[in-house]
């Protein structure tokens, strides 16, 4: 802070012993230790309120940033939902027109109705799973002649 060396500090030291006196040196020296700690202090707490200031702007910035982003995303969201609402509501309508196009039958129902009754009645068949039946990957028996010729056949070969 001061550049002020050890001879500055010992003539400082002089003077104020003859100043002051050598009854009230050591009194004056604890008090002014005691200043310069309380301004020490001071300094450091002025300087950790200035940097959380500074913190707490960031963070204020940091949020209006986020704040305006989340905005304009739901603001685009919105329109696109606008967007999608208007063309489904539009092939609503025009669904509904090719309904009422369609002639009528006596019922006074569309004519495809009765297809679609029957295509809806006609039941598929399931698939039936042999759940109770015995392994269905077990090897099959070899029919015995076989076994037989091969044993034949092996055995003259070996001979």
């Amino acid at each position: 802070m001061f550049d002020i060396g050890f001879s500055e500090l010992i003539v400082i030291g002089v003077v104020a012993l003859i100043v002051i006196g050598p009854e009230r040196l050591p009194k004056v020296a604890r008090t002014a230790g005691h200043l310069y700690g309380r301004m020490q202090r001071y300094v450091s707490t002025v300087k950790t309120d200035i940097s959380n200031e500074m913190q707490l702007e960031e963070m204020r910035r940091a949020g209006q940033d986020f704040r305006e982003s989340v905005e304009t995303a739901a603001l685009g969201m919105k329109r696109e939902a606008t967007v999608v609402d208007d063309y489904l509501r539009e092939e609503v309508s025009n669904v509904n027109k090719a309904v009422a196009a369609m002639p009528t039958t006596d019922g006074g129902h569309p004519a495809t109705e009765p297809a679609m009754k029957q295509t809806e009645s006609e039941p598929l068949p399931q698939q039936s799973l042999p759940l109770d039946q015995p392994e269905q990957n077990e090897p099959l028996p070899m029919p015995s002649a076989v076994v037989e010729t091969a044993r034949a056949e092996s055995a003259g070969k070996s001979a």
